[in-house]
């Protein structure tokens, strides 16, 4: 019996909000069987804090800071030593955006697949803020729905 992903989402148990750091690094590890098939790893970003004001729901952008001085790292390795990394200066306050890591091909859907990826910005000549972390996104690969902000290198 196969299966069909059409997405796949890791989330963290909370969405991560960095006020000021000097170094950033974030990764995991998963282990699936995925379907035969090539698949695009994003990481879902956004920069500003999201609160409500007289009802609505606005975007403080007064504590970012940092992310156009040095690129963010991206990287992406499987059990099958396939390998990716993309950097990207992090922009867009105020929307979800997912950063595109890189791509990766599963050839035989009945072995267990071992991903592991990582975001990590260690220049420590500045500070950086106003950061949230929400998770880490696997879709087939060109994968487009409307509506959804996504970063290509």
């Amino acid at each position: 019996m196969k299966r069909l992903i059409t997405s796949s989402a890791i989330r963290f148990h909370s969405v991560a909000y960095l006020q000021q750091i000097w170094w950033l690094e974030v990764g995991g590890e998963l282990d699936f069987c995925f379907p035969a098939g090539s698949y695009s790893l994003f990481f879902r970003l956004h920069l500003g804090r999201a609160h409500r004001r007289m009802g609505r729901r606005v975007c403080g952008t007064e504590l970012i800071h940092g992310w156009d001085a040095r690129p963010t790292r991206f990287q992406l390795s499987t059990s099958d030593e396939q390998q990716a990394t993309s950097e990207y200066y992090l922009d867009g306050p105020g929307s979800w955006i997912l950063y595109h890591v890189g791509d990766f091909v599963i050839s035989n859907s009945d072995e267990l697949t071992s991903l592991k990826y990582s975001m990590m910005q260690i220049d420590c000549t500045h500070t950086k803020g106003g950061l949230c972390v929400d998770s880490v996104a696997i879709y087939p690969k060109g994968y487009r729905r409307e509506n959804m902000n996504m970063v290509y290198m």
